[in-house]
Formats: C-alpha cells, sequence, structure tokens
C-alpha cells in the first residue's frame, strides 16, 4: 500500500477489508459515521474473531462538527462476587491467562454501541440495528474465510485455547486453515436478537441469561450483579497542544496519557528531519519516560494517586523529564530496580470512519488477547475477554484485583485537530506497542510531511516484551536502513530485527479530513484491512 486513498462522502478504514466494506455501506444508506463505526465492529466479530468481539472491552473517541470532542468509555469492571482470596482458594497465584477465571471482567463493547448510537440518533433519524447489522449476520451465518492471521494464531495457540472444550468444538482443525470457510450460527443469532430486541438485552434480557449460564458453566466468577450494574460512560478526552495540534485520547484507565506524554516530549526535542537517528531514537526514549508515568500511576482512575491530565499540563515536570533523556545513549530498558511485571499485550482491533457531516471516530475494540480468555460461548457463539488477566493478584499497589474494579488498559483511541481545520482519527492494535505505532504514525504526518499511507506503511518498531516473548529489545523491521540499525545499536539499544510487516507492530490505520471536504485514508498493509470510501 503506497497510495493514500481520497474521497469526499464517506470513508471507513479497518483491518479487515470486508469490515470497512460493511461500514461504507451504513454512510452510503446515510448513516452517520457512529453508525458506520457499530457496523464495521459487528463484522469484524464475525470475521476477525481472534482479534476482536462483542464479548470484549472498546473506547470510542468522537469529533463533532461543532469542534467538541467525547470519550465514550466501553469497559467493564471485574466480578464484583470474586476476590484475591477467591482465586488463591482456587490455587492460583496469578490471574489466569486463559479459561473461566481468566473471564472475570464484564463485556462493554455492547454498551458502548449503544451510547455511540444514541449520539448518533440526536443527530438524524437512526438506521434499524437490522441494517447495521446484516453483514454481520451475513459472514457469521453462512460463512467467512479466514484469514492467514487467524489460523496461524490459532495453531501457535492451540494447545492452550482448546482446553475448553466449547472452543475446541467452533475452532476445528477443519474449518481453521487458511481459505476455509468458518461459520458461526450461534453468533448470528445473537445478532438478531439484539436487533429484534434492543442492544441493552445483553446485560438486561434473555440474552444475558444465556451469557451468564454459558460463563458459570465455563468457569467465570461473573454474576447477575454484573450485568445489571454496568453502563457505558461518557467523558472528557486527554488533551495537549502540540505542533499546531490538539490531540486527544481517552483518559484511565487506559494508557492514553502515555501516547500523549510521547508527542508533547518529542516535540520538545527540536527533532528536524523524519526518519534518522533523532527521530527514532527520540520517540524510543520518549516512550520510556511515559511508560514510567504510566507503570506507577495508571488505573482505575478511582484508586490512581496522581490526575493524568495534571500530569499532562505540568510544564515544568515535563522539563525536567526531559532533561533525564540523552539525545545519544538509550536508557536500559527495563529499569534494573523496577522488578514489578508492567508489560503489556493484547490483540485489538482500531477503526475510523468519517461521514459527509464532518463527524469523525476513531474507535478500538479487544478481548485482549488472541481469542480472548478462550471461553467460548456455545449458546450465543461470543468468545469473552481476558482484560481482567492484567490484574495482579495482591493486597495492594498497581492493578491489583478488587471487586468492581476496572483493569488497566491498553486500549486507547488516537484523534487530532489542527489549526488549520483538518481532523485526524488514528489508532492501532498492539498492547504495549499503540504509543509507540500512533507516535510513529503521527509524528511522520504532523511533524515531517509523510503522506498518510506512507506513514503507516513505513517501517516500525516496538519497545518491550511481547506475548509468549521473554525478550525486552527494540524490535525494529529489517526494511529500516541499515546505517540507521547499526546507530541505534551503537547507542546502546538492544535492537532485535525482524521480518518486514511484521505483525508484532500492529494494525495502524488513519483518516484526515480536510476543512473541503476531502477525506485522506490509510489502512495498514501488516493487516487484512483496506480504506472503503464514496
Amino acid at each position: 500500500m503506497l497510495h493514500t486513498v481520497q474521497s469526499a462522502r464517506g470513508m471507513v478504514t479497518s483491518p479487515h477489508h470486508l469490515a470497512s466494506q460493511s461500514g461504507l455501506e451504513v454512510l452510503k444508506k446515510g448513516g452517520t459515521a457512529l453508525e458506520a463505526v457499530v457496523a464495521t465492529a459487528a463484522t469484524l466479530s464475525a470475521v476477525y474473531p481472534h482479534m476482536t468481539g462483542i464479548g470484549g472491552d472498546a473506547f470510542w473517541l468522537v469529533s463533532y462538527p461543532d469542534g467538541s470532542v467525547e470519550v465514550l468509555e466501553a469497559c467493564g469492571a471485574a466480578a464484583r462476587g470474586c476476590s484475591v482470596e477467591a482465586y488463591r482458594k482456587a490455587g492460583h497465584r496469578s490471574v489466569p491467562w486463559r479459561g473461566g477465571w481468566a473471564a472475570n471482567t464484564m463485556a462493554g463493547a455492547v454498551s458502548g454501541w449503544e451510547l455511540a448510537l444514541r449520539r448518533s440518533a440526536a443527530m438524524k433519524l437512526p438506521l434499524p440495528l437490522e441494517v447495521l447489522f446484516e453483514d454481520a449476520i451475513h459472514y457469521a451465518e453462512h460463512g467467512y474465510v479466514v484469514s492467514l492471521s487467524e489460523a496461524s494464531l490459532l495453531a501457535e495457540k492451540r494447545d492452550e485455547l482448546y482446553q475448553n472444550a466449547a472452543f475446541a468444538d467452533a475452532y476445528g482443525l477443519d474449518a481453521s486453515r487458511a481459505g476455509s470457510l468458518r461459520r458461526n450460527p450461534a453468533l448470528a443469532a445473537t445478532f438478531r436478537l439484539l436487533a429484534r430486541e434492543g442492544l441493552s438485552g445483553f446485560y438486561a434480557g434473555r440474552l444475558a441469561k444465556l451469557l451468564l449460564a454459558d460463563l458459570n458453566a465455563a468457569g467465570s466468577p461473573l454474576g447477575d450483579e454484573d450485568f445489571n450494574h454496568h453502563e457505558a460512560l461518557a467523558c472528557q478526552p486527554l488533551h495537549v497542544r502540540v505542533n499546531g495540534a490538539s490531540l486527544y485520547n481517552a483518559p484511565p484507565p487506559t494508557q492514553g496519557v502515555a501516547s500523549l506524554a510521547i508527542l508533547k516530549l518529542f516535540e520538545r526535542m527540536g527533532v528536524q528531519e523524519g526518519e534518522g537517528f533523532a527521530h527514532i531514537h527520540g520517540l524510543v526514549e520518549a516512550t520510556k519516560q511515559a511508560f514510567l508515568f504510566r507503570n506507577d500511576h495508571v488505573g482505575d482512575p478511582r484508586w490512581m494517586t496522581e490526575d493524568a491530565q495534571a500530569f499532562l499540563n505540568d510544564a515544568g515536570r515535563f522539563e525536567k523529564i526531559l532533561d533525564r533523556i540523552n539525545k545519544n545513549r538509550a536508557m536500559p530498558w527495563p529499569v534494573p530496580e523496577r522488578t514489578e511485571d508492567t508489560d503489556q499485550f493484547g490483540d485489538t482491533t482500531w477503526m475510523g470512519a468519517v461521514d459527509s457531516s464532518g463527524v469523525c471516530v476513531s474507535m478500538i475494540q479487544s478481548l485482549y488477547f488472541e481469542f480472548g480468555s478462550g471461553v467460548f460461548l456455545p449458546e450465543t457463539g461470543i468468545l469473552w475477554q481476558n482484560r481482567g488477566a492484567s490484574f495482579r493478584l495482591e493486597d495492594q499497589g498497581w492493578n491489583v484485583f478488587m471487586p468492581g474494579r476496572k483493569p488497566f488498559h491498553t486500549l486507547n483511541p488516537a484523534l487530532a485537530r489542527f489549526d488549520d481545520g483538518r481532523v485526524m482519527a488514528y489508532g492501532t492494535m498492539g498492547g504495549e506497542g499503540q504509543p509507540q505505532t500512533q507516535a510513529a504514525v503521527f509524528s511522520r504526518y504532523a511533524f515531517f510531511g509523510m503522506p498518510l499511507q506512507s506513514a503507516v506503511t513505513a517501517p516500525r518498531w516496538l519497545l518491550g516484551r511481547t506475548w509468549g516473548s521473554e525478550s525486552q529489545s527494540l524490535k525494529m523491521e529489517a526494511s529500516f536502513d541499515a546505517g540507521l540499525l547499526a546507530r541505534m545499536e551503537h547507542a546502546g539499544h538492544k535492537v532485535e530485527r525482524v521480518e518486514p510487516f511484521s505483525s508484532l507492530m500492529g494494525h495502524a490505520g488513519a483518516l484526515v479530513r480536510h476543512p473541503s471536504g476531502v477525506i485522506d485514508g490509510a489502512s495498514d498493509p501488516r493487516s487484512d484491512g483496506s480504506v472503503a470510501a464514496y
């Protein structure tokens, strides 16, 4: 993918081409960008089950034509009837990555869809849910072609995932090869039920009873109270001023503060040229400093000891942090005296949409790990997330398990409003990599004038450990200039070369709406996605 897609009426980008087309069809029928993203997310749940689903969480960042920006937080809390002691009695010293004990937080994605559609309905007459779910129902019922990424991840994680008998039945070998057709008729029935009875039925209707019965059968600690008390929230975004633009991201419990801090620090470095040592080294070192704050402070805001926006507003503090960054040498990573495991993993889907009225949406939805907890709910065809596996089973400290507490989230959608009138929605999947890839894409486009698609396609890097690996190296795609790679190593970075267009680098995307109404779009060649426009 070399060239930026352009159009003037509407545009959608996502990590799967069928989902992008679903969103575009909604725009063509007169739907808003909010409705288009719901349709995109629904289709992704059907055709990209290793990356996302309605058994997960989501965060929305919405820019409205009047200039206002809003966050829709759709993440679930820890089971109210559970405790650290319950895990210990079950023989667990840490929350398992897979299985019923990993399915310990409510799924918030559908509540986010409901809140987004309420916002949409306030702007114009809504499209029926049957229209928004039409493609998702078709692909779930009649089949979709299994992608190479899904087949590869399933083969890699089969041993741990097949411990759940229902998962093994649903994702058997015969329908798990790349290019094969997979059907999920129970998921199609779930979408029909939601369309008929409304999205609130996920939490309080017949569907909720089916979900709870299957969750309990799988050993999940979730109960009636968790379904009854869940709701999506509307809140103000975090924000900073960077390079002639106001940048926005989601507040805690997400790591959005780290994404904004990286770019704020980088701007103050005064780098003049992109793609060289000063650019890449500067962003990597800014990432380390932002992650130190994140790892010490960010989680459920009700338990935080520092305010994220106050941190971003503290110019003096940022100057002191900047003084700690050596422009020529890499700071050791991870910091030697810090022993807590704060690395974050995750397979996720970011998607964006812009409509003709100027509504611009940046949305991210996830099951956390590939296929989430591996708990497949046979009555509904839903995979449940394992976001709560990040909780620590300690009596106190960062991100410890507590009933009703929201876990720390890697999910963070990004958005920027430029002083010249452009609006940019951008984001990526990738756990630890999300703030790093956001910084790469935004700095290339906004600081150094790289075309939007080139900013997404260009070689990327990832600092830190990935799921299944103990390496804390700086992973860099081998397509970087050899001289740059050598200089990074000479500066003290533990560089690990990975293949070009590696999925380790996430599935990024971006949309930019210009004041003229022209829309630019980019998708990631590392994904199965595309831009769909008209």
